[in-house]
């Protein structure tokens, strides 16, 4: 029985994503285009993660993309990170529900500043699925990840599900039998289980049209001194 830290993510959830996708019966197939009635013109969308985009990490993600070619949509770019907590669309002067505003970001910094632990590692390694992505998952070995989820979120609930801590390999593009691409995932070849150490979580942004498109690192939150550092020296225009 592996044995985790207290207010870690439960090994449970990845059964649960297994459990979900076959019941899928088939997977989401993503479209490449834009989403005006979800961005209502909004350039870019917020989020904190853990930034994984190291050596070992990347070849993992590269060996998992080849292994399921012809299931994933082409051109996916988005670094490796370990989402923890979306955000939403930066604006000073918030008027939608999905709006992220100063006030909002100054209350995460402040759980932040409380309750976030100490630099910690997470693990990564087996490929699995949900209906609409592939991903490695990432064991909650230290229970780091469990208290900034905690501090970010609060007790909200994920929508869709338990939250699941993954790097994403892809997205897929087409609608696939989940019973065969789950045979494909079963079949790659694990390789021993990447140790990231974190000692930093970043509140990052994508934009909004692009379908998987690159992440941009907005500002650093250190686990050390506990204070967010803007990438650009300032806050951006947003905030």
């Amino acid at each position: 029985m592996t044995l985790h830290a207290p207010h870690s993510i439960p090994d449970a959830v990845f059964e649960h994503a297994r459990a979900a996708f076959a019941t899928a019966g088939q997977t989401l197939q993503n479209v490449r285009r834009d989403f005006p009635e979800w961005h209502r013109g909004r350039p870019r969308y917020a989020l904190w993660a853990l930034d994984v985009d190291v050596a070992p990490v990347r070849e993992a993600v590269a060996g998992a993309t080849w292994h399921l070619d012809g299931y994933l949509l082409d051109d996916y770019r988005r670094q490796p990170h370990i989402t923890l907590a979306l955000c939403g669309f930066p604006s000073n002067s918030p008027q939608h529900a999905d709006d992220f505003g100063p006030a909002a970001l100054c209350a995460q910094v402040a759980a932040l500043q409380a309750q976030a632990p100490a630099p910690f590692t997470v693990e990564i390694g087996q490929l699995a699925s949900f209906s609409s992505a592939p991903f490695l998952a990432a064991r909650d070995v230290d229970g780091g990840i469990g208290k900034l989820r905690s501090a970010l979120t609060g007790a909200s609930s994920e929508p869709g599900g338990p939250y699941t801590p993954h790097v994403t390999v892809g997205l897929y593009g087409g609608a696939w039998p989940t019973a065969d691409v789950q045979s494909r995932l079963d079949g790659f070849d694990r390789h021993p289980a990447i140790h990231c150490h974190i000692e930093r979580l970043s509140l990052m942004s994508y934009a909004a049209p692009e379908i998987g498109g690159p992440l941009a690192t907005l500002a650093d939150f250190c686990l050390v001194t506990r204070q967010l550092v803007w990438a650009a020296g300032r806050p951006l225009a947003g905030f």
